[in-house]
Protein backbone atom coordinates (compact mmCIF):
# COMPACT_ATOMS: atom_id res chain seq x y z
CA UNK A 1 0.00 0.00 0.00
CA UNK A 2 1.23 3.47 -0.88
CA UNK A 3 0.81 6.55 1.29
CA UNK A 4 0.29 10.14 0.17
CA UNK A 5 0.14 13.74 1.29
CA UNK A 6 -2.54 16.15 0.02
CA UNK A 7 -1.87 19.86 0.50
CA UNK A 8 -4.62 22.42 0.74
CA UNK A 9 -4.88 26.04 1.76
CA UNK A 10 -7.41 26.09 4.61
CA UNK A 11 -9.07 29.17 3.08
CA UNK A 12 -9.71 27.15 -0.11
CA UNK A 13 -10.50 23.71 1.35
CA UNK A 14 -10.02 22.96 5.04
CA UNK A 15 -9.88 19.81 7.12
CA UNK A 16 -13.23 20.82 8.65
CA UNK A 17 -14.75 20.97 5.15
CA UNK A 18 -13.23 17.59 4.33
CA UNK A 19 -14.81 16.10 7.46
CA UNK A 20 -18.15 17.74 6.59
CA UNK A 21 -18.13 15.98 3.20
CA UNK A 22 -18.74 12.75 5.14
CA UNK A 23 -18.47 9.22 3.82
CA UNK A 24 -19.20 10.34 0.25
CA UNK A 25 -16.00 12.40 0.38
CA UNK A 26 -15.12 14.89 -2.31
CA UNK A 27 -13.01 15.20 -5.42
CA UNK A 28 -9.43 16.46 -5.16
CA UNK A 29 -9.30 18.71 -8.21
CA UNK A 30 -7.29 21.67 -9.48
CA UNK A 31 -3.92 19.92 -9.70
CA UNK A 32 -2.01 21.41 -12.64
CA UNK A 33 1.47 20.03 -12.06
CA UNK A 34 2.58 17.04 -14.12
CA UNK A 35 4.47 15.34 -11.26
CA UNK A 36 1.46 15.74 -8.96
CA UNK A 37 -0.72 14.36 -11.78
CA UNK A 38 1.55 11.32 -11.97
CA UNK A 39 1.06 10.77 -8.23
CA UNK A 40 -2.73 11.07 -8.58
CA UNK A 41 -2.64 8.53 -11.40
CA UNK A 42 -0.73 6.08 -9.19
CA UNK A 43 -3.28 6.17 -6.36
CA UNK A 44 -5.43 3.16 -5.66
CA UNK A 45 -8.74 2.94 -3.86
CA UNK A 46 -8.20 2.37 -0.14
CA UNK A 47 -4.80 4.04 0.06
CA UNK A 48 -4.33 6.59 2.82
CA UNK A 49 -2.93 10.08 2.80
CA UNK A 50 -2.14 12.90 5.16
CA UNK A 51 -4.21 16.08 4.88
CA UNK A 52 -1.84 19.04 5.12
CA UNK A 53 -2.84 22.65 5.75
CA UNK A 54 -0.44 24.86 3.80
CA UNK A 55 0.29 28.60 4.09
CA UNK A 56 0.02 29.94 7.63
CA UNK A 57 -0.62 26.69 9.50
CA UNK A 58 1.82 24.42 7.66
CA UNK A 59 0.86 21.24 9.46
CA UNK A 60 -0.47 17.75 8.88
CA UNK A 61 -3.89 17.76 10.49
CA UNK A 62 -5.69 14.59 9.40
CA UNK A 63 -5.85 11.35 7.47
CA UNK A 64 -7.86 10.78 4.29
CA UNK A 65 -8.56 7.72 2.16
CA UNK A 66 -8.73 7.48 -1.62
CA UNK A 67 -12.27 6.33 -2.44
CA UNK A 68 -12.18 6.76 -6.22
CA UNK A 69 -9.07 6.43 -8.39
CA UNK A 70 -7.94 8.87 -11.06
CA UNK A 71 -10.50 10.27 -13.51
CA UNK A 72 -10.79 13.48 -15.61
CA UNK A 73 -10.88 16.80 -13.73
CA UNK A 74 -14.05 18.61 -14.79
CA UNK A 75 -12.41 21.98 -14.03
CA UNK A 76 -9.55 21.44 -16.51
CA UNK A 77 -10.46 22.95 -19.88
CA UNK A 78 -7.32 21.48 -21.47
CA UNK A 79 -8.38 17.91 -20.64
CA UNK A 80 -4.83 17.05 -19.53
CA UNK A 81 -5.40 16.70 -15.79
CA UNK A 82 -7.45 14.51 -13.52
CA UNK A 83 -8.40 13.99 -9.92
CA UNK A 84 -9.23 11.40 -7.28
CA UNK A 85 -11.93 11.34 -4.62
CA UNK A 86 -10.99 11.25 -0.94
CA UNK A 87 -12.86 11.02 2.34
CA UNK A 88 -11.76 12.02 5.84
CA UNK A 89 -10.80 9.13 8.08
CA UNK A 90 -9.74 10.90 11.29
CA UNK A 91 -7.86 13.91 12.56
CA UNK A 92 -4.38 13.55 13.94
CA UNK A 93 -4.35 13.54 17.73
CA UNK A 94 -2.31 16.71 17.38
CA UNK A 95 -1.17 18.57 14.27
CA UNK A 96 2.41 17.90 13.17
CA UNK A 97 3.98 21.12 11.92
CA UNK A 98 6.43 21.49 9.07
CA UNK A 99 8.90 22.92 11.61
CA UNK A 100 8.62 19.70 13.64
CA UNK A 101 8.96 17.55 10.51
CA UNK A 102 12.09 19.44 9.43
CA UNK A 103 13.59 19.01 12.90
CA UNK A 104 13.24 15.23 12.73
CA UNK A 105 16.40 13.74 11.17
CA UNK A 106 14.57 10.62 10.01
CA UNK A 107 12.28 12.82 7.89
CA UNK A 108 15.07 14.79 6.18
CA UNK A 109 14.42 13.08 2.83
CA UNK A 110 10.64 13.45 2.93
CA UNK A 111 9.23 15.08 -0.21
CA UNK A 112 7.46 17.68 1.96
CA UNK A 113 10.85 18.82 3.28
CA UNK A 114 12.55 18.92 -0.12
CA UNK A 115 9.71 19.95 -2.46
CA UNK A 116 7.20 21.66 -0.22
CA UNK A 117 5.37 23.30 -3.14
CA UNK A 118 4.21 20.00 -4.67
CA UNK A 119 0.48 19.72 -3.93
CA UNK A 120 0.21 15.93 -4.02
CA UNK A 121 3.17 13.82 -2.99
CA UNK A 122 4.16 10.33 -1.90
CA UNK A 123 4.98 9.47 1.70
CA UNK A 124 7.20 6.50 2.50
CA UNK A 125 5.83 3.91 4.94
CA UNK A 126 8.58 4.72 7.48
CA UNK A 127 7.68 8.43 7.24
CA UNK A 128 3.99 7.61 7.65
CA UNK A 129 4.68 5.56 10.78
CA UNK A 130 6.98 8.16 12.32
CA UNK A 131 4.52 11.02 11.79
CA UNK A 132 1.72 9.00 13.37
CA UNK A 133 4.03 8.21 16.29
CA UNK A 134 4.90 11.92 16.67
CA UNK A 135 1.18 12.66 16.75
CA UNK A 136 0.71 10.13 19.56
CA UNK A 137 -1.16 7.67 17.36
CA UNK A 138 -0.63 4.00 16.68
CA UNK A 139 0.92 3.46 13.22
Amino acid sequence: MAYWLFKSEPSTWSWDQQIASGAKGTFWNGVRNHLAKKHLMAMKKGERGFFYHSNDERAIVGIVEVIRPYYPDHTDESGKFGMVDVKAIKPLTRPISLVEIKAERALADMVLVNNSRLSVQPVLEAEWRLILTLAGMKP
